[in-house]
């Protein structure tokens, strides 16, 4: 008999919207994804998903608002809780590109659909990324 089933591993990723385009990186599986990543044992979302896009993507942000978070089956009947933040630019816009993606892209927001350039936009990271874009864009959002 199997025991229980642990919880699904979770990740921070963050929607990156900056004059009007939103930053994508393709990841080795062909997709578009968010940058970010799993937190460290102990170490607060927030601060997780500022240290990865720094890793992931050379930018230094301030993380935002939580948008509603969802399961994403990364592979057949494996899946990732996936906690989206809205996140702002405070540096340059300058992306350096890690190791851990083959491409990036700061996609004009007119173009988002769940195919872009050929590779698809999980529909998970697609309703994220339309969530950002409907929140207030007052500098007083709601923090959670």
């Amino acid at each position: 008999m199997l025991g229980p089933m642990s919880p699904p591993p979770i990740s921070v990723k963050g929607v990156l919207i900056h004059r009007d385009r939103v930053l994508l990186l393709l990841n080795e599986r062909g997709e578009w994804d968010l940058p970010g990543g799993r937190p460290d044992p102990g170490e607060d979302h927030r601060t997780a998903l500022a240290r990865e896009v720094r890793e992931e993507a050379g930018l230094t942000v301030e993380v935002g608002a939580a948008l509603d978070e969802y399961l994403f089956e990364v592979l057949p009947a494996r899946f990732v809780r996936i906690l989206p933040f809205i996140c702002r630019l405070t540096g340059g816009g300058d992306v350096v590109l890690s190791h851990e993606h083959l491409e990036t892209r700061w996609l004009p927001l007119a173009e988002l659909g769940e195919r872009i350039h050929g590779h698809p936009l999980p529909s998970g990271y697609l309703g994220a990324i339309r969530q950002a874009i409907d929140q207030p864009r007052s500098s007083s959002a709601r923090s959670v």
